[in-house]
């Protein structure tokens, strides 16, 4: 046991170090527009923001999972691998362009920022030219995590910029945007160029039989509805009152969210880096995995983090983004029953994809999303960002009832195939 905390500590470790960073300058960026600014432009700034977390879903689509689960299995094949996903990215960050525009026209800001609704997450699109989960797949987590905290770093240093010279502030995180996925693709470029596996000889007909059927578009696209869908279950809140509701409770929301995600982000540390290794497990200890009793320990720690932040949730919404997010409090108390629903799902969620359970954890994810949006669709309108907080807990309950019906299933089985 002692040796594998070890090593689950030294794949956390170099994981966290970036993570911290991103997660400190990306929290930096969101207080100096909600105490300079207000709810409105932090309102804004959050929505772009959201719009660009569904960038990497739409581009990747199934192949960040399925491209570093097969670098994991098959070493001798990761130029082939990284040559037909990358393809593959590229044409995907196209056709995202004329959806983003759309969303820009139907949302409910300002008729002077729905370009920079567009521009903002029109140039996250760059990240389809980003190798991050070729390091993924390689557990080069340090370089991975280090290199994505460029992006919030440089949109910090040009929000600080614009803030000093009392411009436009919202249009310096766009060139930000630009610089901090420049000098990620660049250095991610620059490390695969200098790899051993750069240079490798595989071809398309060394491939094996496991590598070719995983890239066919039909097991990439399992892959990426079950991704998609999930965002859609995380956070398409915060879309669906950019359209239906005011930037004011989009900004309400969004410093409530933002609390909610501070607490989780120290359990994606020890989530996200498992995945090569988790998918490296053997049947057995697949089922050991999803014992009940790791399960409720899970649950309890997510308890346990979340009764302080209860506890002080006013004093942290004034302190980090302002007096007048305040009155989020009630949002952050409904909230936080997420975190130990977060703590199971994330666990159970990210074990299903190392083990190719796409297909099993498809229906599950995809109900939850849509009662989701169903209750947003219904109570939105007249309750604002509250009706997108309880929805979100009832979806949790959802999703979490249909992740332990598959993991009971797989516990009685004889194989834990997906196919």
């Amino acid at each position: 046991m002692l040796t594998y905390l070890r090593k689950v500590l030294r794949l956390i470790l170099p994981y966290a170090s970036g993570e911290i960073a991103g997660r400190l300058f990306s929290v930096a960026a969101l207080m100096l527009l909600g105490h300079a600014y207000g709810v409105q432009t932090m309102g804004v700034y959050s929505l772009a923001v959201a719009i660009s977390w569904y960038t990497v879903p739409f581009v990747d689509f199934g192949l960040r999972h399925i491209g570093a689960r097969l670098i994991a299995r098959h070493p001798g094949h990761v130029s082939f691998i990284v040559s037909c996903v990358q393809r593959r990215r590229g044409l995907m960050a196209a056709a995202a362009v004329p959806l983003l525009m759309i969303y820009a026209i139907l949302a409910r800001v300002p008729a002077s920022l729905k370009w920079f609704l567009f521009f903002f997450p029109a140039t996250s699109l760059l990240y389809g030219l980003s190798l991050d989960w070729v390091a993924w797949g390689k557990e080069r987590f340090q370089l991975q995590t280090l290199l994505r905290a460029l992006v919030p770093f440089s949109i910090l240093f040009s929000l600080l910029i614009g803030y000093v010279a009392h411009s436009q502030v919202l249009w310096y995180a766009v060139i930000g945007n630009i610089l901090g996925y420049t000098l990620q693709i660049v250095a991610l470029r620059r490390w695969w160029d200098n790899s051993h596996d750069h240079h490798d000889k595989a071809r398309p007909e060394d491939a094996t039989a496991d590598v070719l059927q995983s890239l066919s578009f039909r097991r990439t696209g399992i892959t990426g509805m079950t991704w998609f869908a999930q965002m859609a279950f995380n956070s398409i809140d915060q879309l669906m009152l950019g359209v239906m509701s005011t930037t004011e409770q989009v900004g309400l929301y969004s410093s409530a969210y933002r609390i909610l995600t501070q607490v989780l982000v120290a359990y994606y540390w020890i989530i996200l880096p498992l995945f090569p290794m988790l998918a490296r497990q053997s049947e057995q200890r697949r089922k050991e995995l999803l014992q009940p009793r790791i399960l409720l320990i899970l649950a309890g720690a997510g308890i346990a983090l979340g009764a302080p932040v209860l506890m002080c949730r006013r004093i942290l919404l004034e302190a980090v983004f302002g007096r007048q997010f305040v009155v989020a409090a009630p949002l952050v108390a409904v909230l936080l029953w997420a975190i130990p629903l977060d703590f199971v799902t994330s666990y159970l969620n990210n074990a299903y994809l190392a083990w190719d359970m796409e297909k099993r954890l498809l229906p599950a994810v995809a109900f939850a999303s849509g009662i989701n949006i169903i209750c947003n669709l219904v109570f939105i309108p007249r309750y604002g960002a509250m009706a997108a907080a309880l929805s979100t807990i009832i979806a949790y309950f959802v999703y979490l009832g249909g992740l332990l019906v598959i993991g009971a299933k797989l516990r009685h089985s004889e194989h834990l195939g997906s196919r």
